[in-house]
């Protein structure tokens, strides 16, 4: 049992012997430098990944179901899905009366592949067809102006609510409220901007402009259109029964035999949490492919210099053994040692790590625009200094293992002999 004073000796001894070979040190750090930051990258990635993932999620509502023909997430075979019978508005209507248990149920309607235009400058966009109750989900919360009355929408006014991406592309640095843009040739007014939706994984929803759905009607008609129908739990508690109860009374509307499969889709923002997880994973399998091979550098270079070192001070082993010192305090003094090693590469690592992540946040935000950015944190989270310095430490006992056990086996008589 090793005594407070041996470990306190082989710690200051340790120390010593790095201050003695202080730039051979830190070049022996190298590849443990470049292991850690790659660790550190790797953590502030996925978090950050996370932090838009959850900004995407709770800005569209974790309450949210979209009743629709199509499986939004890819799933199903194609033709089969294709070959669906559209949903009508009738059949939407007739959800919206029978739903007892949601707050809302919207219609919507699309075309896409459209076009707004102010002046000669055109953008092309979807072109959202919708009730006046869609501004009582998130998907709807307005950032300027104002969405579309129901008085706007059983009128078939020619009112249109912009999204995020048509306001910036269109109207940059300026307010779009009350200005006129063109839908289909059409002269519509804007009547409000939604808020920033999509971050990075869903950028093509703030390319969407919203009218009322008798205006799209008269614009576009319903014919060979496929509604889809929003449906706003208002809880995540109250999802399941919401989709119960939707499913329910659209296999009764739709006439689906008992027997048969759903001839729809039932889609929630968790479909996509699959997309997300593939992501994670991709930046964790390269992200740790990579820092294992430059631990595995770094501990080797370090393995080769804590023999260099057991080499040099051959006879001070001798010595310490001749007057005492036991096998149990020369190893517990190299595993510090080589310890100590990769500690050091870690403190070097982390304020590098610090500042590539805080320059590329920078540039992310202020140089290329990129608006998803704005969610990310500028700083490297502490409890990743914490794993950093952890994982350091395990690969210098690692790699001084096996110095130290050589060095503690020295005879004495022998390690006296050496020079």
């Amino acid at each position: 049992m090793l005594r407070l004073s041996e470990v306190q000796e082989s710690f200051r001894i340790a120390l010593a012997s790095l201050r003695a070979n202080l730039m051979r040190s830190i070049l022996t750090t190298a590849g443990v430098v470049v292991g850690v930051v790659l660790v550190v990258l790797m953590g502030w990635t996925i978090s950050g990944l996370d932090a838009v993932w959850e900004q995407t999620i709770s800005i569209i509502g974790k309450d949210m179901i979209y009743l629709d023909k199509w499986n939004w997430a890819g799933g199903g075979n194609w033709r089969q899905l294709e070959a669906r019978k559209d949903i009508t508005f009738e059949q939407a209507l007739a959800l919206a009366n029978r739903m007892e248990s949601a707050e809302e149920t919207i219609p919507l309607i699309r075309k896409w592949g459209g076009s707004v235009s102010v002046g000669n400058t055109s953008l092309r966009c979807a072109i959202m067809g919708t009730t006046s109750s869609y501004n009582n989900t998130s998907a709807g919360t307005t950032m300027e102006g104002r969405f579309f009355s129901d008085i706007e929408e059983r009128e078939a006014e020619k009112v249109v609510v912009i999204g995020f991406n048509i306001k910036k592309s269109l109207f940059p640095g300026q307010s779009p409220i009350d200005k006129s843009i063109k839908i289909a040739g059409v002269p519509y007014r804007i009547v409000g901007v939604i808020e920033k939706r999509g971050f990075l994984f869903m950028d093509f929803i703030d390319n969407q402009v919203f009218i009322p759905i008798y205006a799209f009607r008269s614009s576009f008609g319903f014919f060979d259109r496929s509604f889809s129908i929003g449906i706003k739990a208002g809880s995540e508690r109250m999802l399941n029964i919401v989709r119960d109860e939707a499913v329910g009374h659209m296999r009764s509307i739709r006439n689906v035999p008992p027997t048969a499969e759903d001839d729809f889709s039932i889609n929630e923002m968790k479909a996509f949490d699959e997309q997300a997880k593939s992501i994670r994973l991709g930046i964790w399998i390269v992200g740790i492919g990579l820092t294992l091979l430059a631990f595995i550098v770094g501990s080797i270079g370090i393995m080769n210099i804590m023999y260099v070192s057991v080499t040099e001070r051959t006879k001070e082993i001798g010595i310490r053994k001749a007057i005492g010192a036991r096998r149990s305090s020369i190893l517990t003094q190299f595993l510090i040692e080589s310890a100590l090693l990769c500690l050091a590469g870690a403190l070097i690592a982390f304020p590098i790590a610090q500042t590539i992540v805080g320059s590329a946040q920078y540039i992310a935000v202020n140089v290329l625009e990129q608006d998803w950015a704005t969610v990310i944190s500028p700083f490297v989270p502490l409890g990743l200094l914490g794993i950093a310095i952890g994982v350091s430490i395990i690969v210098g006992l690692l790699a001084g293992i096996f110095p130290a056990i050589k060095a503690s086996g020295l005879d004495p008589v022998e390690a006296l002999r050496s020079e």
